[in-house]
């Protein structure tokens, strides 16, 4: 009697290769840069300068910093306003905002690049740069 559970046909190896390949092809998707997000943006309030960030940092409103709901601590981003064209490069180094539609908050020196600080808040897309 063959024990047919451990016999591999030709097909079955190419079955086999063929799951490996579509697997690592997953992993590389999975690693693979977000799109660009849309949606508002907001700035830190001054009460927050000095208290520390998720990343264990104090908060600085003079530094180019961002706070992000979900991308990796230390995720560098062009952050743009596609009604005026202006962009800021930022390094998200915090966890919000906590405020729906709101997709990023700045820190006072990236807002005033975006020229937002009047607004309070404003349309931007956020892409991930490195």
């Amino acid at each position: 009697m063959t024990n047919r559970f451990f016999f591999v046909t030709g097909s079955a190896r190419a079955l086999i290769a063929g799951l490996i390949i579509a697997l690592m092809s997953g992993c590389a998707l999975a690693d693979a840069k977000p799109d660009a997000q849309k949606g508002q943006a907001s700035y830190y309030s001054d009460r927050f300068q000095g208290a520390l960030t998720a990343s264990g940092t104090p908060f600085d409103q003079q530094a180019l910093t961002a706070a992000h709901p979900t991308l990796p601590l230390g995720t560098k981003v062009l952050v743009t306003r596609p009604d005026t064209g202006n962009t800021v490069k930022v390094v998200v180094n915090d966890r919000g905002p906590y405020v729906r539609g709101r997709i990023i908050d700045l820190s006072k020196r990236a807002a005033r690049k975006l020229n937002i600080i009047q607004r309070g808040v404003a349309q931007v897309t956020v892409r991930v740069i490195d």
